[in-house]
């Protein structure tokens, strides 16, 4: 090995960090050797470079083309005690920083959270979701999460971030202060309180969450079908409202089939008919009625759509058994 060769090894002329996704941080692999006087450091948009003495921070480099010399160090000048020309190369440690907004990130309850809701009293809810982050505070985050690694990536903090998520989470939502049903109609303004919530969690390692969305929140099934059944009740409500309903609607069916007056008086005698037979179908009080004339009435209701084959069966089967 030549002189050339030696030297080149033992020399750092460029320094600079070519990112990939999803890295945060990288240690400058210096392999024991020292910066050249003179040396080009290239710091990119979004990232931030530190010279570190000792373990401990000397100079700071925003994005841009430095060439370093006792000018644009001033802390390690001072600390390495070098005069106006100094020539020789030092030894340092280069760290660089990403600030780049990660973002893409998903989040979700591993299991479900107990939570008191004000309506239904305890429910076990799963929520999920996605974020974003970004180095915010540089010193903190070396600090607390870089440490002495050469390299961090998202993915070797995302399980300590989703943890903070899911506290914050269980923490908000705990409160019963809102009902579930409001929470699922309003994810715009659950998102908002979340990221609240994550924010002092991120900020004590040094990130800043700069994004948070609620996209989706989901009960137990037994406990959603239990809602969907409760739903349907309040959906069906007033019998007596949903007959006036379809009576108005085969009223108008019939008269547009039909046609002028004689439409008119179709329409009536139908109206009639839909409206005993559906008081007569659903159990409702009125006249007794011979069974095969209830029957006559409810063919009619199935004929002008009111009720479907399947009921005009049931309702049949049950009437002949009163004659048997």
């Amino acid at each position: 090995m030549g002189l050339l060769d030696f030297l080149s090894k033992q020399f750092v002329a460029v320094i600079d960090w070519v990112e990939q996704p999803g890295e945060l941080g990288l240690r400058f692999p210096m392999q024991d050797r020292e910066i050249q006087n003179g040396a080009q450091l290239t710091v990119r948009e979004g990232q931030t470079a530190f010279f570190y003495n000792e373990g401990q921070v000397a100079d700071t480099f925003k994005p841009g083309l430095y060439t370093l010399e006792t000018a644009n160090l001033p802390v390690l000048t001072a600390l390495m005690n070098w005069d106006k020309g100094f020539a020789s190369p030092f030894k340092s440690d280069v760290y660089f920083f990403s600030s780049k907004e990660q973002a893409g990130l998903k989040w979700g309850t591993a299991q479900p959270i107990t939570v008191r809701d004000k309506e239904f009293g305890a429910l076990r809810i799963r929520a999920f979701g996605s974020y974003s982050f970004r180095v915010e505070d540089v010193p903190v985050f070396a600090a607390k999460l870089m440490g002495t690694l050469d390299r961090l990536t998202v993915s070797d903090i995302e399980p300590q971030l989703r943890g903070a998520i899911a506290t914050a989470l269980a923490s908000a939502l705990g409160t019963g202060e809102t009902a579930f049903v409001d929470l699922a109609g309003d994810q715009a303004a659950m998102s908002a309180r979340l990221l609240a919530a994550v924010e002092p969690a991120f900020a004590a390692w040094g990130l800043k969450c700069c994004s948070f969305f609620v996209e989706s929140l989901s009960l137990p099934d037994a406990v959603q079908e239990h809602l969907d059944k409760a739903s349907s009740m309040r959906v069906v409500g007033d019998i007596d409202r949903y007959v006036r309903f379809q009576t108005a609607e085969a009223i108008d069916t019939a008269a547009a089939q039909s046609g002028g007056v004689a439409g008119i008086g179709a329409g009536a005698a139908a109206g009639m008919a839909i409206g005993q037979g559906m008081g007569a179908a659903f159990g409702q009080p009125g006249p007794a009625e011979d069974p095969y004339a209830q029957i006559q009435k409810l063919h009619a209701l199935m004929t002008a759509g009111a009720i479907t084959q399947a009921e005009f069966d049931a309702k049949k089967t049950a009437l002949l058994a009163k004659i048997g």
